[in-house]
């Protein structure tokens, strides 16, 4: 299964992610969605790209969510560096580790599920923008760094239809170019 996030148009960081005949309200950047995508912009990447793997919290999820795609509980030391000048740029890192760096074990509960989007992976460039993932939203659906994300409720929903082949496409506005 694939999924196709289209911007609404009206407000920069809401849009709909389809998959199959369902739609599912989602957010995507706080200043919506380019083509050049460039660390700290806070737009998503448009594009095609490839679902990693599902990270979740197991002392949320005591059994991983059912998903095709591969599963890694992750843990309070788990982060990914966001450093563009770092060897590790857009990558898994443990801290401590002194560069800039998301952690991946949240107090708000955003990352208690996330797929990892093959943006800027393969490989990272410097620059180039990390850690585009799928998350849990917040209850607002405000803004994102880049990410896509979904009500709790949905990304579930969603990945239970998911797949070692599945991706993800982000359009653009209208008129506005693929990567």
């Amino acid at each position: 299964m694939d999924l196709v996030v289209v911007p609404d148009g009206e407000t920069p960081h809401r849009g709909v992610l389809f998959t199959g005949d369902q739609s599912y309200p989602c957010a995507i950047g706080k200043a919506g969605v380019t083509a050049a995508k460039r660390e700290g912009d806070h737009m998503s990447p448009v594009g095609v790209y490839v679902l990693r793997r599902l990270h979740y919290r197991p002392d949320v999820f005591p059994t991983a969510p059912a998903t095709g795609l591969p599963v890694k509980a992750i843990d309070p030391q788990d982060g990914w560096c966001d450093a563009a000048d770092h060897p590790d740029y857009n990558r898994p890192v443990r801290p401590p580790f002194a560069m800039s760096h998301e952690k991946m074990w949240r107090d708000d509960g955003l990352y208690d599920l996330v797929v990892e989007i093959g943006y800027n992976d393969a490989p990272p460039v410097s620059g180039l923008g990390s850690a585009i993932f799928l998350h849990i939203a917040r209850p607002d659906f405000a803004g994102t760094e880049g990410c896509v994300a979904l009500a709790r409720e949905d990304l579930l929903a969603v990945l239970a239809g998911l797949g070692p082949d599945s991706c993800i496409e982000i359009h653009g506005l209208p008129g506005q170019a693929r990567q």
